[in-house]
């Protein structure tokens, strides 16, 4: 079971935007809409643009390079949704935006 971290205070990521925070060495964007929080991973797959600098609506993320969207609640690419990028779990404590993110494995 993963740890949570805490990343940031709930009115550092202002609502309808994402930011970018390293956790167990991993990118990780966090988004803040309507009040609640989601964390995905932060490179879009197609050529690794940071997701968190994309357009957020309605649960779903824009890649700023190449419009590819992926719902931030699932990981989803909305165009195909059986390609999909990892999501964590996000709480909040008092005003703390905490996210649980396990260490990459290791292959030996």
């Amino acid at each position: 079971m993963s740890e949570y971290t805490t990343v940031a205070q709930v009115d550092e990521i202002p609502d309808g935007q994402g930011r970018t925070y390293t956790v167990n060495g991993r990118m990780i964007a966090v988004f803040h809409e309507a009040g609640e929080f989601k964390a995905t991973d932060d490179l879009c797959p197609h050529m690794g643009a940071s997701l968190a600098g994309g357009y957020l609506e309605k649960g779903v993320v824009v890649c700023p390079w190449h419009a590819w969207r992926f719902c931030v609640d699932d990981g989803a690419w909305t165009d195909n949704p059986e390609l999909k990028i990892d999501t964590f779990d996000v709480r909040l404590d008092g005003d703390n935006v905490q996210v649980s993110v396990p260490p990459r494995e290791s292959i030996d």
